[in-house]
């Protein structure tokens, strides 16, 4: 088998399995945890850090958001099954860079891992990223070439990978939509939250010996959970987030 065909045969599989990634970066965080202590040994710089590394998760989460608001249906989803695109999105977010939500994904991931304050985390971790979604986007770029040709090679000529080409924004052609992105990233807020929290409780008891939350960080995971549950049961059991064609 040729390389360009393994790698794209290795891109299926793992877009097919792609939800189990964190599980890669969680046992990358055993032993950078053993290494944890407060920015500075100090309990305010270390909140002042990861309300920055929480900034840079949310950069993550705010071009997803760009893509996912602009977006019809039956692309850019959750779907792990197969590849799916009804049609080729090359406007908004897509007129700047071809794989604007695997950017938001590692954004997100990055800002967790820039928590712990550990130098080789974030090496490691983007890394780790690029060996791993490299193939997922070599694999989806082959699916795309084969359903929409030419076009596809136009846009991929002129549309960077991964890293956003800002001059060449083209306004989206479809208008934002606020309930699809309430409807389809409510979990993502939430479980970014969850995950600082998570690493703060602990960092707390490796370091004092007792779990707790700051105030900060307790503040938010109540209020992002409690939003978590009220879009999930308006998802689930109305249709007050359903948005025709998205």
């Amino acid at each position: 088998m040729k390389l360009e065909k393994k790698l794209v045969s290795t891109g299926y599989w793992l877009f097919r399995w792609r939800s189990y990634f964190p599980i890669v970066i969680i046992l990358i965080f055993i032993p950078a945890m053993a290494e944890y202590e407060y920015v500075g040994g100090d309990r305010e710089m270390t909140t002042t850090w990861g309300l920055f590394s929480l900034f840079v998760g949310l950069l993550g989460l705010f071009s997803r958001i760009l893509v996912v608001g602009h977006t019809p249906q039956n692309t850019s989803g959750r779907n792990t099954r197969e590849q799916i695109a009804e049609v080729l999105n090359t406007t908004g977010w897509y007129s700047v860079v071809r794989h604007p939500l695997y950017l938001g994904n590692y954004l997100m991931g990055l800002g967790v891992v820039l928590f712990p304050f550990v130098w080789w985390m974030p090496v490691i971790y983007t890394l780790s990223f690029a060996l791993y979604y490299e193939r997922i986007m070599i694999a989806e770029e082959d699916f795309l070439r084969g359903k929409f040709g030419e076009d596809f090679e136009k846009w991929s000529d002129a549309t960077p990978g991964f890293f956003p080409a800002f001059s060449k924004w083209d306004s989206p052609s479809l208008e934002f939509s606020f309930k699809n992105i309430l409807r389809r990233e409510y979990s993502s807020l939430f479980a970014l939250v969850l995950c600082f929290s998570i690493l703060d409780l602990i960092g707390n008891f490796l370091v004092e010996g007792k779990f707790y939350l700051v105030p900060v960080w307790s503040n938010l995971f109540w209020i992002t959970l409690v939003a978590y549950l009220i879009l999930r049961t308006l998802k689930r059991h109305t249709t007050m987030l359903d948005v025709k064609g998205r």
